[in-house]
Order: structure tokens, then sequence, then C-alpha cells
């Protein structure tokens, strides 16, 4: 795997070539690269507006990439068709939650983003919570709830408001904040929709706040903090991605040192799942005491032109399409295989 890619992220003066034999030198380094978009998620739509745009920044870069939908087409036809590697710029299930990673480890193509398991357990709210916890790192309190009758009990134990929702979804999707006893179980049918595991989960009045990982292993780094500002506090589906009165602050006005703590409990909670490539963390910032506590990790996120993981990495200068490359870069079999 190249390590330049993390050179200006570093500090470091980028020696690649700028002149037009550059695009040649990416063509040879990275071979024919596929970028999986759409699939069949309830995030297909996001999922889609990710992939033209990571497609649009290789290509500016020189790589031979081309877009590929899982939905439309098997994948054993990037075995077919020769793709080298594959950037992966799909959301939720079959795309962020291992399937396609362990799809992609039988046909031998490296791939970004982190591997099976942890792909799988990211995916998972529950698992995820259950990992952290025993790594001692602060989430809320949570259930798993089977049952209307359950997220009643929910309630009970963590008070209300409390947060329902799939727990194997994303982008707020079959999500609700519950103010009273009687919405238990139109919440918990609305979550059941999309998954069959619902998590009730303490909810967490505060700062919304937001951090990019990007790297592997020793070399992973979190970038800086963002705050998430949206409309009446309501940062679901159309906010996201659709409109544009959400506000972003990027460098969250933090002091350093809570800043700094958040960082580490991002990469911390990155490390402790086993993730690897790239990936977003999610924290509430508690109002009362500015304590911050992890509430989910992406490790597919959003590359769409509201997406944060850009606005992080261009708040220390990289642009999106060097961002692209960096993540390219980083591609590889994670089941004893490397990119060559």
């Amino acid at each position: 795997m190249a390590d330049t890619g993390f050179r200006a992220a570093r500090g470091e003066p980028d020696q690649r070539p700028a002149h037009a034999g550059a695009g040649q030198a990416r063509r040879a380094e990275f071979g024919k690269v596929a970028v999986l978009t759409g699939g069949r998620s309830a995030e297909r739509e996001v999922s889609l507006m990710s992939g033209a745009g990571v497609l649009a920044a290789l290509r500016a870069r020189g790589v031979d990439a081309h877009a590929f939908d899982p939905a439309e087409r098997p994948m054993d036809d990037l075995a077919r068709e020769g793709f080298a590697r594959v950037f992966i710029a799909l959301h939720g299930r079959f795309g962020e939650d291992g399937t396609v990673q362990g799809a992609l480890e039988l046909l031998g193509i490296p791939y970004t983003g982190s591997g099976v398991m942890a792909s799988a357990i990211a995916m998972d709210k529950v698992y995820t919570k259950r990992i952290w916890t025993t790594h001692g790192l602060p989430t809320p309190g949570f259930a798993l709830a089977r049952s209307g009758t359950d997220v009643l009990e929910a309630t009970r134990r963590y008070g209300l408001p409390l947060a329902v929702k799939p727990s194997r979804e994303g982008s707020t999707i079959g999500f609700t904040k519950v103010v009273s006893a009687d919405q238990c179980t139109a919440a918990y049918e609305i979550a059941r929709r999309h998954d069959d595991d619902v998590l009730c989960e303490q909810f967490v009045d505060g700062r919304e706040l937001t951090i990019a990982i990007i790297g592997s292993g020793a070399a992973a780094r979190a970038l800086p903090v963002i705050e998430i500002v949206a409309p009446a506090g309501n940062y679901d589906y159309q906010n996201k991605y659709f409109r544009d009165d959400t506000r972003y602050v990027c460098p969250a006005e933090l002091p350093e040192a809570l800043s700094a703590r958040i960082r580490d409990i991002a990469l911390r909670s990155f490390h402790a799942l086993g993730c690897e490539g790239w990936a977003r963390a999610d924290v509430m910032l508690r109002r009362t005491d500015d304590e911050p506590f992890l509430l989910e990790i992406n490790t597919s996120p959003g590359m769409t032109g509201h997406s944060l993981v850009p606005m992080a990495a261009k708040a220390e200068g990289i642009s999106y399409e060097d961002l692209c490359v960096r993540i390219l870069e980083t591609a590889r079999l994670k089941a004893g295989g490397a990119a060559t």
C-alpha cells in the first residue's frame, strides 16, 4: 500500500508529479477502479450522489475509474472485467455491513474501508455499543427492544425523551424521539419496519458533533471536530442531504483540551471495532456538563456535497479530489491479501 496518501495530512510536501504524466502514473498505480454506488439499501439515493462525486474526483486525478452498481450487476463482473481495486461508496445494508466486503474478499479484489467483521459490527448499533462499553468508552445507556412493551420498559429505565431506532440502519431512517409513553408502540413499529432489532437509547440533550477518521492502525488520525446545527435541532434525512439551512461549524468551537479528548474518544472507538481506512464517529456533547457520548460509527460515510468527511478534510487543506485518492490508496484485502 502506498504511503503517500497521508503526507499532506501530516504536513509533509506531496512529491507526486503535477504535470500531465501524473494521470498516466495514477492509472498504472491503481489500475482499473470500480466505484461501488447505489446498491439495494434504504440509502441508495445518497449512495448514488456519493458515488458520482467520488467517480468525478478520481477521474479528475487521472484514475481509470468506473461506476458499478451492485443492484444492477452481479459482483463477479468486477473480476471478469479486470477491476484491480474498488472504492466502496455504498451506504447501509448490502454495502456497509460486511456483505460486499466478503464478496470482494472472495473475488480477491482490494477495497477501501473496513473489513468484513468490523463493517458488520459497526453497522449494528447494539453490538457496537456492547463493545464500546467493554472498552470503557462513553455511550448512552441502551436496551434491545422486541416489542412496544420493551420500549415502554426502556422509558422507565432511562426516562424521557428516549431515542428509538433500527439497530442496523443509518441516516436517521426509522428514528423516533419518544417524548411520551403513548408513543412507545408506534415508535417500535416504525423502527421495526427496517430491522428486527430495535435499539432504545438514553436521549442525550446537547451539541451534535461528528469526527472523521482517516488511516489504519497507528497511522489512523482524527480530523477536526465538526458541530452540526440543524433547524430546530432536527438533523433528519432531509436536513442531512437535501436542505441548505443546516449549519456546520468546522472546527467546532470547543476548548482545545475538550476537542482533543473528543478526537481521542473517536479514534479509540474506531480501533475498538477494528475499523480501518476511514470512518466517521458521531458524538453528542451533553449540554449540562460537556460530557461526550458516542452514538455510532459509519465505516462508509457519505461523500455528497453535504457530507462531513470532505468538510473536515477541507479544514486541514485536503481537497475533495485528494481525499478520494488517499482513501483509494488504503484499499487492500483484509483476509491475508494486499493491493499490488
